[in-house]
């Protein structure tokens, strides 16, 4: 097997948490391998590190819906994570959550955390024109208003996932490029599905992914 960055062609990974959010591009693209890891974070975790202890990737990229709490952002907007982080590692009592970090338990800046945060170096984030945003992982999608309002508090963030941060703390620790691309489905508490736009995301997602890897192996 060739050393990483030694090898003519691009070896380019593709995951996401379900097939159907990519089937547009994998039914009529053979550009990339493809990984589906399962919805959430310890199925993303499992599944892209054993992969990566089987094959070399350049780059990976983790496409799919996500909500968002940025009024700002249009339901089906397609947009690139630059920071990402586990928001609901922490602790909960009398309805006051305190994240990790700010517990006394982990250092917000050991490596590959900066101030809390897994961010992307930005690189492989250049070969596309996307907006940038700040997202949050959590085990557990919700309607709480508590939930939600403490996540605001604390994160500030533009979007939620189930697995983002995953892919980030993996790619860090093993110095492999990567990019998390989403397209926004839903507002972050809205469980009324008539009221998302999840045919509309997953079309601009599968559009967005198409150019993009495109723009990659050129």
């Amino acid at each position: 097997m060739k050393a990483k960055h030694e090898i003519c062609t691009m070896q380019i990974l593709l995951i996401a948490a379900t097939g159907k959010e990519i089937e547009p591009f994998t039914a009529t693209n053979a550009k990339t391998d493809v990984l589906i890891t399962g919805v959430g974070v310890p199925n993303t975790l499992y599944h892209l590190q054993k992969r990566l202890q089987q094959i070399e990737y350049d780059i990976i990229i983790q496409a799919g819906v996500a909500g968002t709490c940025n009024q700002n952002i249009l339901l089906g907007q397609t947009v690139l994570v630059k920071q990402d982080c586990f928001a609901d590692l922490g602790i909960e009592e009398k309805e006051i959550y305190t994240p990790v970090f700010k517990t006394g338990f982990a250092d917000k800046d050991e490596f590959p955390f900066k101030n809390g945060w897994l961010i992307n170096p930005e690189i492989a984030m250049r070969k596309s024109n996307l907006p940038w945003v700040k997202a949050i992982t959590v085990n557990k999608i919700s309607d709480s208003d508590l939930q939600n309002q403490q996540f605001r508090k604390e994160f500030d963030a533009d979007i939620e996932t189930m697995e983002g941060a995953a892919l980030h703390y993996v790619c860090l620790q093993e110095n492999i490029a990567f990019l998390q691309m989403r397209s926004i489905s839903n507002h972050v508490g809205e469980r009324d599905k008539k009221k998302w736009m999840l045919k509309e995301a997953v079309e601009n997602l599968n559009t967005e992914l198409t150019a993009l890897i495109d723009r990659l192996i050129d």
